[in-house]
């Protein structure tokens, strides 16, 4: 089971992310729901990273684990929803075609964070 967690701040942008665990929807590297995960985890740690405005510090330790946390000026915040957005969006996407493989987990912070 891959466990997707977002945590977005009170704007509603995304500020915190991690993907943990394997699918076992099938093979090691025939996988269709670890390659989604993979894709769009890999997709969003590459359209932050390097943009001025925007700060993220990602780790991946070992297979199977992604954790991404992400700081922003007010003047990027708007990239920043619309980045988010569609990476939950297709994580929502995966979840809901393999809930026995995929569980995504959204929280709320009350205060924004800004931090770039």
């Amino acid at each position: 089971m891959i466990r997707l967690e977002a945590v977005l701040d009170g704007a509603g942008v995304l500020v915190k992310y991690r993907a943990s665990g394997h699918a076992g929807a099938g093979p090691a590297g025939a996988d269709i729901v670890c390659a989604a995960v993979s894709v769009l985890s890999r997709s969003l740690v590459r359209a932050l990273f390097g943009r001025d405005g925007i700060t993220v510090r990602s780790d991946a330790p070992e297979r199977g684990i992604i954790s991404v946390e992400i700081g922003y000026s007010e003047n990027r915040r708007n990239f920043l929803e619309g980045t988010g957005a569609f990476l939950l969006e297709g994580l929502a996407s995966v979840a809901e075609e393999y809930p026995e493989y995929c569980k995504l987990t959204v929280a709320r912070k009350q205060e924004t964070v800004y931090g770039a």
